[in-house]
């Protein structure tokens, strides 16, 4: 699924939102989580897009993250508490081996 960018008039994969996550957390220590605006910031940048842009990306990010947590590539967690499914604020961290 690709999605345009109205800012840039570039198109953002939904894949290239999936690669950007595991690439954050692939970078950091096996039990750090990452921000899912992080995760949008970082693909709006890689996209060419205005500082601001990100926002419209979040609704991909929290798709991405849905389909990563059901194929249990990553959890959900917030203030270091588990979430069994994505609701309000969250983290995203690995999968535990």
């Amino acid at each position: 699924m690709a999605r345009p960018d109205s800012h840039s008039g570039r198109t953002i994969a939904a894949i290239t939102v999936r690669q950007a996550i595991l690439s954050l957390l692939s970078a950091r220590a096996p039990d750090a989580t990452v921000c899912p605006s992080e995760v949008a910031r970082a693909v709006a940048n890689a996209a060419g897009a205005a500082s601001g842009d990100w926002r419209a990306l979040m609704p991909m990010v929290h798709e991405a993250v849905d389909r990563l947590v059901a194929e249990g590539e990553v959890r959900l967690s917030w203030k270091g508490q588990p979430l069994a499914a994505r609701a309000g604020p969250y983290r995203i961290a690995r999968d535990a081996p």
